[in-house]
């Protein structure tokens, strides 16, 4: 009778999966796990003294600090919402694999490959108050005097569309692709015209989809920092978490302080991220692809 040695402490070394896993468990210590363990700690060391908890009442009594929340909030927020809003139906409509996706897939991405820097050059081109967009509608006589849509609010907040709309776009479209295409046609010929299609079985469907789309591109818009101060007012209405979190560390040269506001941040993007994925556990949770059998 032969003897399992699997469970046995040498037989690890022997496991082709635990040579696999060993490198991945050590990058992820390296990069994630030790920066956060690290900025934590330092966060409880303030520069100035006073206590753990300094910085952090600091940030929460100082209201040119805690305020750069909601601010940051008010970007995120609107810029995750109008992606989503725009990706939902325009995957919908390519999600069939032909040559007109291939192109039009291609041309929506493009912005991923320009970068934040990119885009800032050329909405200041496009944009700005002697842009192309501004001189247009001066000149057709819809709106008088320069067209303000950078170096404030709306400067930022389309930026972040811009930019983050080819990525969520594309989670989108990887899941609605997903989603069995014959569950659609079961319910066509029940009389479910494609908006009742879309509305009752492919929307309920893909909504833990869109919640995970949801949460990356919060995350991503919230951490928002070149936007903010190429196109905004980094000293007035865009003056965002991170802006603040770059002025304790490399103006005031206070990390410890810098630290803290980066452990708020990454609280409350974590708040919204638990709430978002608490809300998907009300949506459908099970195959929604087909199989063969």
């Amino acid at each position: 009778m032969m003897q399992n040695t699997s469970g046995m402490p040498g037989s690890r070394w022997k496991d082709p999966a635990f040579w696999m896993l060993a490198p991945a468990t050590l990058f992820i210590l390296l990069v994630f796990v030790y920066p956060f363990l690290d900025g934590l700690i330092l966060s409880f060391h303030p520069m100035n003294g006073g206590g753990a908890l300094a910085n952090y009442v600091t940030f929460f009594n100082d209201e040119n600090l805690w305020r750069t929340i909601g601010t940051t909030m008010g970007l995120a927020l609107p810029a995750t919402l109008i992606n989503v809003a725009i990706a939902v139906p325009l995957a919908y409509r390519l999600r069939n694999k032909t040559p007109y996706q291939k192109v039009a897939t291609t041309i929506i991405t493009i912005p991923l490959t320009l970068g934040t820097v990119l885009i800032a050059q050329g909405m200041l081109s496009y944009f700005g108050p002697n842009g192309w967009f501004s001189q247009i509608l001066q000149a057709l006589h819809l709106y008088e005097g320069p067209v303000r849509l950078t170096h404030n609010y709306w400067g930022v907040l389309i930026s972040l569309v811009i930019s983050g709309f080819p990525f969520v776009f594309l989670l989108v479209l990887s899941y609605i692709t997903g989603i069995d295409p014959v569950l659609g046609r079961a319910a066509a010929t029940l009389g479910a015209n494609p908006f009742r299609q879309f509305r009752y079985v492919i929307f309920p469907l893909l909504l833990p989809g869109l919640a995970m789309s949801f949460s990356l591109s919060f995350v991503q818009a919230f951490s928002v920092f070149p936007s903010a101060v190429l196109l905004g007012s980094p000293s007035g209405p865009t003056r965002v978490i991170s802006i603040a979190a770059y002025e304790a560390a490399f103006e005031n040269y206070d990390y410890s302080m810098a630290s803290s506001i980066a452990m708020i941040m990454g609280v409350v993007q974590l708040s919204v991220v638990a709430l978002v994925l608490g809300l998907r556990r009300l949506a459908y949770r099970g195959p929604v692809t087909g199989g063969k059998g």
